[in-house]
């Protein structure tokens, strides 16, 4: 490095130096900057608080947005509806408590002011923690459901409430309930504006969804599960019903006038003023330890136009299955119109169900009346039905008489033909006899054949019957269920799959009734004592009444006990008041007189001509054989 640039160095330090000394701050300027850094940096730290205050916020608007987006996205055009409170609206009369939910605008709790269940509380037939009922819409891919959505309640009179659904665009769908006084039908109508602007004008159908777990009511569960099941009517047809037990479903695309959900003794029934387009149908059983009985699940639609103001409309049972309450509902209208609620009630089968709705339930209705005890009146009504059947019964008895009072000459016969060999020879014999003295043991088994549908009814008759429903008599509580005298916990080996945990007192009375009568006709059969296999399987069948009919309803054991101490009074009296030794002088005489055969003894006859005739030439082909 030479001197001249050693020289230019050393200046431009001099230079650098001097400026620096000349532009040093004064001590008000340090003191002023000291301040601002000071301030800086206080504001700093405030700044970095508020951030932190302000980040919760900003994330709950950020995710208030997706939210909407999702809402939107999920609800459409009810995406404002899908947001509300729940409220309970509640309608009533003398019969019935409902109430309803703004949350899907539907019935969600029915109560019955006039019954209790077993346990002395109300009878509630669902609320909303076992009914769900909503109508689906269906628009641009997106499938909304009601019962998700929020309406808006409006109290128009005491017996009326109307439900709206407001959609974005201001649509509304409204649902009218009216509940009538002195009524079981609760009347629905929907009504609406606008909502072809959020629906497809080309929609013809509005779905709807039903679920409902049936509730137990009844202390006797397992004659109550029998007596549930899923029951419709299609349009111009009889009466169905899903399988009372295990797992059923059914597919229809035919129009259905109605669907019930049905209990022992009480019904939920969404009846359509014009029809339901066909439905899906499910029923299934529910475990013995809940305290439910069925699941139900019905899938249907109305017709259904978005543009007309006036939507479809049906009406809801929410009743008793009481028969004179249930055929009321088809009075004065036309067969083709008949909704034929009382099919509810099961009756038995054609012949048995005529009994009783033309015999049976009037007089049992009428007697109801003027009597409040209905021990009383099922007692009164066997007396009846005994006088009614009285000249079958006689007629029963007379038969049997003249086959007793035959029983010596009978007895000849059998001696004159001894061996099963000359077996055919004994039994031609033995109808020629009868046939000559005017007696037949056909004749004695006929009117008792004729007896029977009258039993039978009876048999269905008093399960189904709501009237003895907590009704009591003497040391029943409830004359519907079974009346247990002795009850157990444990579980007893064979006694307990044979008896349940109970026995019925009036069931005992009715097998021991039942055994007397058996003894009482045995004793007057002429051929009882060659048979005493026969006998004893006689005796055996009341023994398995006392295990059939432990769990029927004790109306229905009290009937059949009343009814055997009748017919053994009437046997005793007819023992009395009639001379069977009169009765044989005329069987004697009749057999002295030219008696013309009937066309069936003749035929029986021939029968046996032809069997004797084939037995004769089987006994020849076996001779030649040997």
């Amino acid at each position: 490095m030479d001197k001249n640039t050693i020289i230019g160095f050393l200046l431009m330090a001099a230079l650098l130096f001097g400026y620096s000394w000349l532009n040093q701050p004064t001590q008000e300027e340090l003191a002023q900057a000291r301040y601002n850094d000071s301030i800086a940096k206080v504001q700093a730290i405030e700044l970095q608080k508020m951030l932190d205050t302000k980040q919760e916020p900003i994330a709950e608007v950020l995710d208030s947005v997706e939210l909407d987006a999702k809402i939107k996205s999920q609800y459409g055009a009810f995406s404002q509806a899908s947001q509300g409170e729940s409220k309970k609206i509640s309608l009533s009369n003398n019969l019935l408590d409902l109430e309803f939910n703004t949350k899907g605008g539907a019935l969600s709790k029915a109560t019955l002011k006039e019954y209790s269940r077993y346990d002395s509380l109300p009878v509630v037939l669902f609320d909303e923690s076992d009914n769900e009922f909503g109508f689906i819409f269906k628009s641009s891919g997106r499938v909304v459901y009601t019962k998700d959505l929020y309406f808006t309640p409006q109290v128009t009179s005491d017996t009326t409430l109307v439900m709206t659904l407001t959609s974005d665009e201001g649509s509304k769908f409204n649902i009218k309930y009216t509940l009538p006084s002195d009524s079981y039908m609760v009347d629905v109508q929907i009504t609406q504006e606008g909502m072809e602007k959020v629906l497809p004008h080309n929609m013809t159908n509005l779905d709807f969804t039903w679920e409902q777990k049936l509730r137990s009511q009844e202390k006797g569960r397992t004659f109550e599960e029998r007596n549930s099941t899923l029951m419709y009517k299609r349009i111009g047809e009889d009466v169905d019903e899903l399988s009372e037990t295990g797992e059923d479903s059914e597919n229809m695309q035919l129009g259905i006038k109605w669907i019930g959900f049905k209990n022992q003794f009480f019904s939920s029934v969404l009846i359509a003023d014009k029809r339901f387009n066909g439905a899906q149908l499910y029923s299934k059983a529910i475990e013995s330890d809940s305290a439910y009985l069925k699941a139900y699940k019905a899938e249907t639609s109305f017709e259904y136009n978005p543009i007309n103001p006036e939507g479809p409309s049906y009406r809801i049972f929410l009743g008793p299955n009481l028969y004179p309450l249930l055929k009321s509902y088809d009075s004065g209208v036309e067969d083709s119109e008949e909704l034929n609620l009382d099919n509810l009630v099961p009756l038995g089968w054609t012949l048995f169900r005529w009994i009783n709705t033309i015999l049976i339930i009037p007089v049992f209705t009428f007697l109801g009346q003027y009597i409040d005890n209905y021990g009383i009146i099922i007692l009164l009504l066997t007396i009846i039905i005994k006088i009614i059947i009285l000249p079958l019964t006689y007629k029963s008895y007379m038969s049997t008489a003249k086959i007793r009072v035959l029983r010596p000459q009978i007895e000849e016969i059998n001696a004159k033909y001894p061996g099963n060999d000359k077996a055919l020879e004994r039994q031609r014999a033995t109808m020629d006899l009868y046939s000559k003295a005017g007696a037949s043991p056909m004749s004695g088994c006929l009117p008792m054949l004729l007896q029977m549908p009258i039993l039978i009814a009876m048999f269905a008759f008093f399960p189904s019957s709501i009237e003895l429903r907590g009704e009591p008599f003497l040391w029943a509580d409830d004359l519907s269920t079974y009346d247990a005298i002795l009850t157990w916990d444990a579980n007893i080996p064979v006694i307990s799959w044979i008896f349940g945990n109970h026995l019925s007192l009036f069931c005992l009375l009715m097998t021991i009734t039942n055994i007397v009568y058996t003894k009482i006709n045995m004793d007057s059969q002429a051929s009882g004592a060659q048979m005493p296999g026969m006998k004893w399987m006689m005796y055996l069948m009341p023994l398995m009444f006392l295990v059939f009919f432990n769990n029927y309803a004790s109306g229905l054991s009290y009937y059949y006990f009343v009814s055997l101490l009748i017919t053994i009074l009437q046997t005793y009296a007819f023992r009395k008041f009639i001379n069977e030794e009169k009765v044989l002088a005329k069987l004697k005489e009749n057999q002295k007189k030219p008696r013309k055969k009937s066309g069936f003894m003749a035929r029986l006859e021939e029968a046996q001509k032809r069997q004797e005739a084939m037995m004769r030439e089987r006994a020849k082909q076996n001779a030649k054989r040997r």
